[in-house]
């Protein structure tokens, strides 16, 4: 068995848009996703959105430099993550179809397998 992370991206935007209807609706595809991903779902969490980060990189003489925001500007942000156990990348695949991130126009999700040192 191995670890995937599913890595949720998305319009902020849009997804506050949403009505009530489409937010319960949206909300409870994420529970059935929970619901049937069951002892395989390791962990997961949303984001606060991309303007509540922070980005720490080299500032090139051995410290660093701080910046409000996401290093990028981009229409998609990081929104929420799961990370599953699976079997394969089928398999991952098969589960991280069922997010509804997958079928709406302004998102989608990337699968990374998470690397286990030691």
């Amino acid at each position: 068995m191995a670890k995937y992370m599913l890595l949720i991206y998305g319009n902020y935007e849009q997804w506050n848009a949403m009505s009530p209807e489409q937010s319960e609706a949206h909300m409870a595809a994420h529970g059935t996703f929970q619901a049937t991903a069951g002892t395989k779902l390791v962990d997961g969490a949303q984001l606060a959105p991309e303007s509540m980060a922070t980005t720490v990189r080299s500032d090139g003489a051995d410290g660093v430099t701080i910046t409000d925001g996401p290093f990028l500007e981009t229409k998609e942000a990081l929104g929420g993550y799961y990370v599953i156990d699976a079997s394969d990348l089928d398999e991952a695949i098969k589960a991280a179809s069922m997010l509804p991130e997958v079928r709406a126009s302004h998102s989608g999700v990337e699968i990374r397998p998470v690397v286990e040192n030691g």
